[in-house]
């Protein structure tokens, strides 16, 4: 079910957004080659916890018989991780790695959701590039994120940037709404027909998060039963944000 946020709603999701955006801002001054990513996990819920909010994805049960619940505050995903890589004390950062960071603040009931690339000191032109493209792939998208769009022409903005530029989207997961359950309807795929899904009005809030392949679009799974990497093992990145739908233009509730 799709749900419309009233005003009183609407404030309390930029509070949430608001922490999401102030735990990135930390941890992009800190992320650096030698340190762990259980180590940038500890940070970014001291900095949540500080500000009020709570660390949602931390215990989040998918409901999937074998998944246990996830055990972190942040989804740290480095070089060909794609989404879901789960912080380590013995996984350690280092110069050049691409570090893909997800993570979910809970605050007076409501949720925001974002997700960043960080560059570890210097990497390829070409590895900027799929970062670059990665992070204008969501501005692309949200060029239609308007009343009287359809979740469709966003889903389809995306998929063809991408393939213009020469990557691919992942097709196995998606955006979605969100509000007081960290996951709502509806679902926001990153490729799709333009003109189809559901008609955008005032007052929605999604989390849209183009996921960008150097490579094959292919996926596997990893034995902990959340980290997906390439099969290929090419690059991937990542970049999200939660906004509102307006009367005009969208607003994005997790930047700055």
């Amino acid at each position: 079910m799709v749900t419309i946020k009233s005003e009183r709603e609407i404030k309390l999701m930029r509070e949430a957004c608001r922490v999401v955006a102030l735990t990135y801002d930390k941890l992009e001054k800190v992320i650096k080659p030698g340190m762990s990513t259980w180590e940038l996990d500890q940070i970014a819920e001291k900095t949540m916890r500080e500000l009020g909010a709570i660390p949602a994805e931390k215990g989040y049960d998918p409901g999937i018989r074998g998944i246990p619940p996830y055990p972190a505050t942040l989804c740290v995903s480095i070089n060909d991780e794609v989404i879901h890589g789960v912080p380590s004390k013995t996984k350690i950062i280092k110069e050049g790695d691409i570090v893909s960071v997800d993570t979910v603040a809970l605050k007076g009931g409501y949720n925001g959701d974002a997700a960043r690339t960080f560059v570890v000191g210097k990497v390829p032109k070409e590895t900027q590039r799929l970062i670059d493209v990665t992070k204008q792939a969501f501005f692309e998208g949200i060029k239609y994120a308007k009343v009287g769009y359809r979740v469709g022409d966003i889903s389809h903005a995306i998929g063809e940037y991408v393939r213009s530029q020469g990557y691919s989207v992942v097709r196995e997961f998606q955006g979605h709404g969100i509000g007081k359950q960290m996951h709502e309807d509806p679902g926001i795929p990153n490729y799709g027909k333009a003109g189809r899904g559901l008609r955008l009005e005032p007052g929605m809030t999604l989390a849209i998060e183009p996921m960008v392949i150097a490579g094959k679009p292919n996926i596997l799974e990893l034995d902990d039963g959340w980290t997906i990497i390439t099969e290929d093992g090419s690059l991937a990145a990542h970049y999200e944000n939660t906004i509102l739908i307006t009367k005009n233009e969208p607003e994005i509730l997790t930047l700055l």
